[in-house]
């Protein structure tokens, strides 16, 4: 009996491994090596130009200032926007991009805004409503977003965000891009004393972002994602904007690395620069609408819902085999006492 049981339990957790399969692996980032920096796509000190209106391989417009010691693309003022972009298309296939960043101003808590977005997008230099740069755009954006918009919002700001776009989606600021955001993470980025980093990962199909915003040189997990298409020769850029509330938002470097990466043999005949940016998810960022019962509606089941669900059922059957057998066992010892 008790044997019996046991390998109902044993049977149980085989098969509960084999549906759940092996976690993957946190992403490491490249330790900045030189060796693999594509300086083409990298923006660093010294800038060339600047001071001028010409860069080398970066265009800038609306109130990006380029000094000596950072590229600050909004000054602490209202109803500024500013951006710059690299000129050169990255036809990479996996990359990490490296930002030093620094996002302060005179404002106190919530009385400040609105946020840096950094984009890897179809379209560049075309100014906009998010975050200084256009809406329906083609291509990644990571938003990091200092100010609450939405008095409802859940989250705890400053707040990093991701959003994959093929042209046909519309970032809501009134909503802080609940609606299209893939996954996002609360970082204590603003004001801060000491250097700030974020850094960007793409690697066969998986997106990575980090940050080191705490002054401990190492890097803390924020976004991981897989399943994600984007296409080769899109443009790096960053952007910022300010509204009625105002921050310093600064772009001290920009580093991009070429991840050396083995991909199978199928991949040889795609053409990295005809695929749609997607995201193979089990819950679309669609799914994130308000329900009208003032519920959040919730999407299709994820995989650690599965897993749950297949663990009650396998338990609910382990319980009633081993119910049934003391069951048995018990009208055996019954039907004993009458011969």
């Amino acid at each position: 009996m008790a044997a019996g049981a046991g390998g109902l339990l044993v049977a149980a957790a085989l098969l509960l491994l084999a549906v759940a399969g092996p976690r993957p692996a946190p992403a490491e980032l490249t330790d900045g090596n030189s060796e693999h920096l594509k300086r083409e796509h990298s923006l660093m000190k010294p800038y060339q130009g600047a001071g001028s209106a010409a860069m080398p391989l970066w265009d800038f417009q609306g109130s990006t200032m380029v000094t000596s010691q950072y590229v600050r693309l909004t000054p602490d003022e209202r109803s500024r926007e500013g951006s710059i972009w690299n000129r050169v298309p990255c036809f990479l296939k996996d990359w990490e991009l490296h930002v030093h960043f620094k996002i302060h101003g005179a404002g106190k808590k919530n009385l400040h805004g609105d946020g840096l977005a950094l984009w890897y997008t179809q379209e560049r230099l075309v100014p906009g409503p998010v975050f200084g740069s256009k809406d329906n755009f083609h291509g990644l954006a990571i938003f990091l977003d200092t100010y609450p918009n939405d008095e409802a919002a859940e989250h705890v700001f400053p707040y990093i965000s991701a959003m994959v776009n093929n042209g046909s989606l519309t970032y809501d600021h009134s909503k802080d891009g609940r609606w299209t955001e893939l996954a996002g993470c609360t970082a204590d980025l603003r004001n801060q004393n000491h250097d700030t980093f974020l850094a960007i990962r793409y690697s066969r199909g998986r997106l990575t972002v980090m940050t080191d915003v705490e002054d401990k040189n190492e890097w803390k997990n924020c976004i991981d994602i897989a399943g994600v298409q984007l296409p080769t020769g899109y443009f790096f850029g960053a952007s910022a904007g300010t509204g009625d509330l105002s921050d310093n938002h600064d772009i001290i470097s920009m580093k991009l690395f070429q991840l050396m990466v083995e991909h199978p043999l199928e991949d040889e005949t795609v053409d990295w620069t005809k695929i749609e940016p997607s995201v193979s998810l089990l819950k679309s960022p669609k799914d994130n609408v308000d329900d009208p019962t003032g519920n959040f509606r919730s999407g299709p089941l994820t995989g650690w819902k599965v897993f749950l669900l297949l663990l009650c059922a396998l338990l609910g059957i382990i319980v009633c085999a081993v119910v049934g057998a003391v069951v048995f066992q018990k009208r055996q010892e019954r039907n004993k006492r009458f011969y």
